[in-house]
């Protein structure tokens, strides 16, 4: 039976958010899970997609990207032609923060949320989903505060982690080498109500059973929850 050396199935890793990391972003988080190290950023544009200045309203839109020395192989820059998994995993999560917001309260701005993978060991995705919603957060907050928006657009806190099934357990918050031998693999987005914005799944390399469904979903609960905490702690700290 496979076992985790340092935690337990349902236990996350260490996971640790630290903002107001880089002085010339709108708002900043540095965000941990694990080796995992995720620098998200908030930018602001006072112009929005035709689309949205069409609608009276305001976009929010993400750009994922993992430096070259994140992973243990050089992973090459993206100059030419877009790497389709970081444009796949960016559209997540872009699509995970509009659902945490009302758009039409920031009419005529862009939010734009930067997350550059400093390094990666499994999970990059929900890390920066969970570190992009914290940017996006203190970036809100900044703009109440300098009155440029009026009303507080945030109407559910997001978050997210990972589960699977290796080698026929079912934990959560897989690291690259559990990530890497994963039957099944799910990343899951929560709010802070309960609710799911977003499920992921797919059997890599074998099926699973409702119970076994249950149990991730149940983990990834757990886990979702223990990352509210640690986030209200950061961004309450004066």
């Amino acid at each position: 039976m496979y076992k985790r050396t340092t935690r337990k199935f349902s236990e996350a890793r260490k996971i640790t958010f630290e903002k107001n990391i880089m002085k010339n972003a709108y708002s900043s988080v540095a965000v941990s899970y694990g080796d995992t190290k995720v620098f998200c950023t908030a930018s602001i544009d006072h112009k929005v997609p035709p689309f949205a200045e069409d609608m009276n309203s305001g976009w929010l839109t993400a750009e994922y990207n993992m430096l070259p020395a994140s992973t243990d192989r050089r992973k090459p820059r993206n100059i030419i032609k877009p790497d389709g998994r970081n444009v796949e995993i960016q559209r997540l999560i872009g699509r995970a923060l509009r659902a945490a917001v009302n758009l039409k309260r920031f009419p005529g701005i862009t939010i734009m949320i930067d997350c550059d993978v400093i390094q990666a060991d499994g999970g990059t995705r929900t890390a920066s989903i969970s570190g992009g919603f914290l940017a996006l957060k203190l970036a809100v907050d900044r703009l109440l505060k300098e009155e440029i928006i009026k009303k507080n657009p945030i109407v559910h806190q997001i978050a997210s982690i990972s589960a699977g099934k290796v080698h026929g357990q079912i934990m959560v918050d897989l690291d690259f080498m559990e990530d890497k031998n994963a039957e099944v693999d799910f990343n899951v987005i929560m709010t802070d109500s309960g609710d799911y914005v977003e499920i992921q799944g797919t059997a890599e390399k074998g099926i699973m059973t409702r119970e076994n469904f249950d149990i991730i979903l149940k983990y990834c609960e757990q886990g979702i929850n223990h990352i509210f905490k640690q986030m209200e702690e950061v961004y309450s700290e004066i």
